[in-house]
Order: C-alpha cells, then sequence, then structure tokens
C-alpha cells in the first residue's frame, strides 16, 4: 500500500477515534462515582484525556511504515 494512502486511512481513523473517544469520555463522565467525587473526577479526567494514545500509538506506527516488511521510513527506526 502506498504511504500517502496509508496516512490517508491513518488520519481518518485518528479522527474517528479521538471524536469517540470524546464522546464516550464525556458519557461515562456523568456516572455518579465521577461526578460527585472531586478526587474521582481529577483522576478520571486525567486518565480520559490521556487514554486515547495508547490505542493510537499503534496505529501511528503503521502509518508510518514504508512498506509492510515494517521499515519506517525514518532513518532512526
Amino acid at each position: 500500500m502506498p504511504i500517502r494512502l496509508r496516512k490517508f486511512i491513518g488520519t481518518i481513523l485518528l479522527l474517528t477515534l479521538v471524536v469517540v473517544w470524546a464522546l464516550v469520555a464525556m458519557a461515562l463522565a456523568q456516572a455518579p462515582l465521577i461526578r460527585e467525587h472531586a478526587v474521582a473526577s481529577v483522576a478520571y479526567y486525567v486518565i480520559a484525556g490521556l487514554g486515547w494514545v495508547l490505542p493510537a500509538m499503534p496505529l501511528v506506527a503503521w502509518m508510518s511504515r514504508r512498506k509492510d516488511d515494517g521499515r519506517r521510513t525514518t532513518k532512526d527506526g
């Protein structure tokens, strides 16, 4: 698959991931445990705010591969 197509597909998937993650995080934030306790609320928002990075990392790695053999486009990887 050409790198431009791979990056285009990855961009669409990343945008979809972020939008869905934000909607689910907002819905879960309405739970009484999170809404009523300040410490739980802060912990939830930190985890929810940074949590989307874990599923995004493999997608970004896939986007940066030059070919299907796993080689990267940068010289350091």
